[in-house]
């Protein structure tokens, strides 16, 4: 095993995960002001309404889908009956179904940015370079699934599997698992860990404040008293 695959699957997922949490509460602290998603929504309404549906609800399913997919262990499904090809052939239709969803929002709002004079003058660099990261992230996420289909008995997914489940609970040897995997999963892997390192700089972070707005359903009331 090379010293470069070792750091890229071994460290380098670490040092992502670092710069993601502790870059997003930096910048929460010293720059609240910019913890937001620079809306332009005033200008190309119902392009932006489309784009950003798509966008979000394929990202989000994207998201939980790896999570779930990656993190839970093999005898886990197995258990309740859904076998190691079947669960690939279930993330390959889903997921391709979510990926191409998250796609043509990326592609509509990217071209909306674009294309208008206006809100290109609003854009920042990172705003149009975020954009263009997760629409290659997707499209390296979209062409793995031609190379799942030719490995239908699902031996990638469990290496991909034992990798991840390695990197979360903190073992060893994580990077082994995916030595002999086809380049085009490490390749994805890296644009997935990259965009962890992406995040704290756009504006990508104003969703936390999504997740924590769950909060608001069970906080105390807020009581208002008129002057005595």
């Amino acid at each position: 095993m090379s010293y470069l695959h070792n750091f890229m699957f071994g460290i380098y997922p670490y040092v992502a995960l670092s710069v993601f949490l502790l870059g997003s509460l930096v910048r929460f602290d010293r720059e609240q002001y910019t913890w937001k998603s620079d809306s332009s929504q005033l200008l190309r309404t119902k392009q932006l309404r489309l784009g950003s549906n798509l966008f979000h609800i394929g990202i989000l399913f994207l998201f939980f889908g790896h999570m779930m997919g990656l993190l839970t262990p093999h005898w886990l499904y197995e258990s309740f009956g859904l076998s190691t090809p079947n669960k690939q052939m279930l993330a390959i239709i889903s997921g391709g179904t979510a990926g191409l969803l998250c796609f043509a929002g990326v592609a509509i709002l990217l071209h909306r940015r674009l294309t208008d004079p206006r809100i290109r003058a609003t854009s920042k660099p990172m705003d149009i370079f975020i954009m263009l990261w997760i629409l290659a992230t997707l499209l390296l996420g979209l062409i793995s699934i031609l190379f799942s289909l030719q490995h239908s008995e699902g031996g990638v997914m469990l290496a991909l599997g034992a990798w991840a489940q390695h990197i979360v609970t903190l073992r060893g040897g994580a990077a082994e698992y995916i030595l002999d995997v086809p380049t085009i999963y490490k390749i994805h892997l890296f644009f997935g860990m990259t965009l962890f390192v992406l995040f704290p700089f756009s504006r990508l972070v104003h969703v936390w404040s999504g997740f924590a707005s769950v909060g608001y359903m069970t906080r105390a009331w807020q009581l208002v008293r008129p002057r005595g």
